[in-house]
């Protein structure tokens, strides 16, 4: 069955002329009968705005990659964290508008991490009403028997969790592993891949496993990190931070994050222009052979 289509017009309103920045049809409703995650919500103009942009880059997302195939079944990783908090809250409010039209599961790996508040996804999953799994896995003392103290756990903790969250969605009937990387993490894997692995590969919005029965999605692409952030701390999540990953020093990704950060500030708008960029990739204006064949550049001219 073929993707399904939304036709959206850009991925942000705030790069969008007026006539093409129209707001989200409501299906007849207005914002008072939003989904029960959106029942302690902000009703000010400019929450609606930044929830309203945040809402239109992401089905904006879904649409560019052709995420959706109607009646099947999404698998979303929640780590407790502000951005799965954001997707789940968004994806919700495009099932409820009839824009998503999957059955959604909400996945919490519980990996066995010091201190780690088992209650609080639970409870608030059920708060809200979304159907949930909370798996158990100790992958935390996996990592630190293999790994130093000195060294960062993110690259193996990252693998073995993606291997349960793989498992955890062929048993529950799931086609699709659906994950909050957003913008700046998409921008961030590029330079890591380009100073660090010598090569010009990202993180795909859309790719299928090595076992070639879950596909794994990132329909936040698109969203701004600073915007799921503003739009976190308006919606209260009870956030979990993590201990293993994002408080370690001197990690590689920290300083890609601060050298886009110092590009943004001396040039604005350059993140979005970077995003754009790994949408409109010109093998002939690059040295991979394998991609473009150099060789037969000249076969056509007349001699």
């Amino acid at each position: 069955m073929r993707a399904m289509a939304f036709n959206m017009e850009s991925i942000d309103e705030r790069v969008l002329p007026p006539e093409i920045s129209e707001p989200i049809k409501e299906n007849g409703s207005d914002d008072a009968s939003l989904p029960p995650v959106f029942r302690d919500a902000p009703s000010t103009v400019e929450f609606r705005k930044l929830r309203k942009r945040l809402l239109r880059n992401t089905r904006q997302a879904i649409e560019d990659f052709e995420m959706v195939t109607p009646g099947t079944r999404w698998l979303v990783a929640l780590s407790g964290g502000k951005d799965s908090y954001g997707l789940l809250a968004l994806l919700l409010e495009l099932q409820w508008r009839g824009l998503l039209p999957v059955d959604l599961l909400a996945c919490n790996l519980d990996q066995g991490q010091p201190n780690f508040p088992k209650h609080v996804l639970p409870e608030y999953l059920s708060s809200i009403g979304v159907p949930q799994r909370i798996e158990y896995s100790d992958t935390y003392s996996v990592v630190t028997s293999k790994l130093p103290d000195s060294a960062t756990y993110c690259s193996l903790c990252s693998r073995l969790r993606r291997g349960n969250l793989y498992r955890i969605a062929r048993e529950e009937g799931c086609s699709a592993l659906i994950l909050g990387h957003h913008r700046e993490d998409i921008l961030e894997t590029f330079f890591m891949n380009l100073f660090h692995g010598g090569r010009l590969a990202s993180m795909p919005p859309k790719l299928m496993n090595d076992d070639g029965d879950v596909m794994v999605m990132r329909p936040l692409a698109y969203c701004a990190e600073a915007d799921l952030s503003k739009f976190a701390n308006a919606m209260s999540f009870p956030i979990i931070p993590c201990d293993l990953c994002g408080s370690q020093d001197g990690l590689q990704r920290n300083a890609m994050k601060q050298m886009l950060a110092e590009f943004e500030r001396k040039m604005p708008g350059r993140k979005d222009t970077m995003i754009r960029a790994l949408g409109n990739v010109r093998p002939s204006h690059l040295l991979d052979r394998k991609l473009f064949d150099f060789g037969d550049l000249g076969s056509s001219l007349v001699r």
